[in-house]
């Protein structure tokens, strides 16, 4: 077992740092390190910000998004299409549309996708309020917005058998060759669902 090099204080910093996405321990001790190193130009900023959102922070009635007020900026702006709602399984995908600008419409996140495996049902994801705010007379499409995984196709097509008695489209997202992508380092999977959504030239 490998001794401690600093004291438990820096220690449950490193080990703290270690849980956040995308940070192993190697990458959460020079992370640790250089806010150390930085402590006036970003670690004293960065525990103001810290505590200054966890005083702030709120989820959305409306759509289920993380932010400071609510109705949230998204239900807020005047300027989005009342008529397109974009379900998303989290609010990582709503952030991932928002910042590819690719649609100016509303959204629900759900707050994840049915998963029996790991004891996600129905009543443990945001469905009662999609299925009221689909009846809206404003919202004439549906957009599911949801992972190409096999969670993600179920819970597309329960919302689908959901919203039968609404008025709207219901659509989904292209599955097929990403822009850039090669078909020789596609899998079969993907490739597949390219050619039966092929569309004119």
């Amino acid at each position: 077992m490998a001794r401690a090099v600093a004291g438990p204080e820096i220690e449950r910093l490193i080990q703290l740092l270690a849980r956040v996405p995308g940070l192993g321990p190697r990458s959460a001790r020079r992370a640790a390190l250089t806010l150390i190193k930085k402590r006036e130009a970003l670690m004293a900023p960065l525990a103001g910000a810290l505590d200054e959102a966890l005083a702030k922070i709120t989820v959305c009635r409306t759509c289920g998004n993380i932010d400071v007020r609510d109705p949230c900026t998204v239900c807020s702006d005047p300027t989005r299409d009342p008529a397109l709602l974009v379900v998303v399984a989290d609010v990582a995908d709503l952030w991932a549309l928002e910042r590819a600008s690719a649609v100016n419409a509303r959204y629900h996140v759900l707050g994840g996708t049915l998963s029996p495996l790991d004891g996600v049902g129905p009543d443990d994801l945001n469905l009662e309020s999609l299925v009221t705010r689909a009846h809206d007379a404003a919202i004439k499409e549906v957009l599911l917005a949801l992972p190409a995984t096999v969670d993600g196709q179920t819970t597309a097509h329960y919302i689908t058998d959901l919203l039968r008695g609404a008025e709207v489209k219901v659509t989904r997202l292209a599955h097929g060759v990403p822009v850039g992508g090669e078909l020789d380092y596609l899998d079969e999977g993907t490739l597949a669902a390219a050619i039966r959504a092929r569309t004119t030239f």
